[in-house]
């Protein structure tokens, strides 16, 4: 059998209900999402490493929990250095070491080794430090991916340039204003060719192209398209604007279901639908941009049943929306209830392709492939996986069990970190099997589950993986703030 072209297409902040296929009240009907649920497989149970984008997108790219890195708690900045440690394993530099080829076009936001104006400088790389008309290294072609067309982070975070392999395409000849609301971007440079309500409809042409020049090769390929959308800024083209009878969000999130659809009629196009493995996932959690009161008037709840949203611990910062079609493997229609995470996309390619993983690489991935068979199974493929909010607090998730090391959201959301917490238990454990929106902390009820998943977790820090092997180190040990048990 041929091996299979892999396309994952990651959006930036979609929440789980608002999908058509994910939430039946959904006042957003995503119909492209809906056709590509019905020709593969749903995962209602999936999780992102992180309820923030840098940090989920290192899980998924390296099969390792993002809380090993050098970051520990928030997201990248503009010039803030790239956190993929060198040599390390990714998705990319596998199946290339297996004849694909790999493309990345969208957002990064993984750092980078900017180019300087000035030997070393002390302290923070700064916007006056950076010279953007020279090569930029250690970004997306040294970690594997042979072409790489996009944005250095957010669309809402500076530099406002089109960065092609390692270069900006036209470095940036002026400054922007801070825009504020849903359309919210920071002040800074931005090149002449650079139009924020354009980023996304040019990323996608730029991804169709990718498809066109590589469906009739010989070899494989595989299209990371992590999108700037719906994040902010929302920005709807014309042609959306109204069309979900929701708000600009909504509106916004029916591009990225075109986006989709877009992309499934290309594959169409050239007759490799059946020959594609094709993924559609979310980083995190939906952002309070999107306006949850406005949303609420017309009876639309991004977070669907779960507690909370982007940033925080609670299921509503990290549970996904995951859909999966690949035709020679995975049944239409069909449904898993399995705690999965993403970062199992590397164990998963490598079972696939019957190639296991060096023991260094992919720590925390778990192949699914089971899953994707339709195998049954009388067990999680997962032991536990564990959560990471915005300012580093930890969750760790066993069946029906969920551990929560922090006395509030850990985020955004009520309690917040610091007075709106005070008071309150250290820990938090709840039941989702009878409590999915983690209402009723039972730590004191259950004290042998609680003192069982703490163990776990701290063995899993610990050996630096949570998958069997040789124990692995972390970046920065084994001690720091938010492993206050330890």
């Amino acid at each position: 059998m041929k091996k299979p072209n892999i396309i994952y297409i990651l959006a930036d902040d979609m929440g789980y209900g608002d999908l058509s296929c994910f939430n039946e009240a959904s006042k957003i009907q995503t119909r492209h999402l809906d056709e590509l649920a019905t020709g593969g497989m749903r995962f209602t149970d999936a999780h992102a490493t992180s309820a923030v984008c840098t940090p989920s997108r290192y899980g998924i790219l390296t099969g390792r929990y993002n809380w090993r890195s050098s970051l520990k708690r928030g997201v990248s900045w503009s010039w803030s250095p790239p956190i993929i440690e060198p040599e390390r394993m990714t998705v990319a530099s596998y199946l290339a070491g297996h004849g694909y080829t790999t493309g990345c076009i969208g957002k990064w936001h993984l750092g980078w080794d900017w180019a300087r104006r000035h030997p070393e400088p002390d302290g923070e790389l700064t916007e006056e430090d950076v010279d953007l008309s020279k090569p930029i290294e250690r970004g997306p072609t040294t970690v594997g991916f042979d072409h790489f067309f996009g944005i250095a982070a957010s669309l809402d975070i500076p530099p406002y340039v089109y960065i092609e392999n390692d270069r900006p395409t036209i470095p940036p000849d002026r400054r922007i204003e801070e825009r504020k609301g849903k359309e919210f971007w920071r002040e800074g440079p931005i090149s002449p060719d650079f139009e924020h309500a354009d980023v996304l409809p040019r990323l996608t042409r730029e991804a169709l192209g990718f498809i066109d020049r590589h469906a009739a090769e010989e070899d494989p390929f595989l299209l990371y398209f992590p999108l700037p959308a719906p994040h902010t800024p929302i920005l709807p083209t014309a042609d959306f604007q109204g069309v979900s009878d929701t708000n600009a969000y909504g509106d916004f999130c029916l591009m990225v279901d075109d986006v989709v659809g877009q992309v499934m009629a290309k594959l169409a196009h050239h007759g490799i639908v059946e020959e594609t493995i094709v993924v559609f996932t979310s980083d995190n959690g939906c952002s309070p941009m999107a306006d949850f009161d406005e949303l609420a008037e017309v009876g639309h709840k991004p977070s669907y049943v779960f507690r909370g949203h982007k940033a925080d611990i609670f299921e509503g910062g990290h549970r996904v929306p995951l859909i999966i079609r690949w035709p020679q493997q995975i049944a239409a229609g069909s449904q898993s209830d399995q705690t999965v995470c993403l970062v199992d996309l590397l164990a998963t390619i490598a079972d696939i392709l019957g190639d296991p993983l060096p023991d260094h690489a992919g720590e925390d991935s778990v192949s699914n492939l089971p899953v994707w068979r339709g195998e049954k199974l009388d067990t999680n493929l997962r032991q536990a996986t564990i959560h990471h909010s915005i300012d580093g607090s930890f969750s760790i998730r066993a069946g029906r069990w969920k551990l929560e090391m922090c006395a509030g959201s850990g985020g955004w959301s009520f309690p917040r970190p610091g007075k709106e917490s005070d008071g309150l238990p250290a820990i938090q454990l709840y039941d989702l099997d009878d409590d999915i929106g983690e209402t009723r902390n039972v730590q004191d009820q259950h004290p042998q589950v609680v003192e069982h998943l703490k163990a776990l977790l701290t063995k899993y820090v610990e050996d630096g993986r949570s998958t069997p092997g040789t124990p692995q180190s972390n970046t920065g040990g084994n001690r720091w703030e938010q492993l206050w048990w330890m």
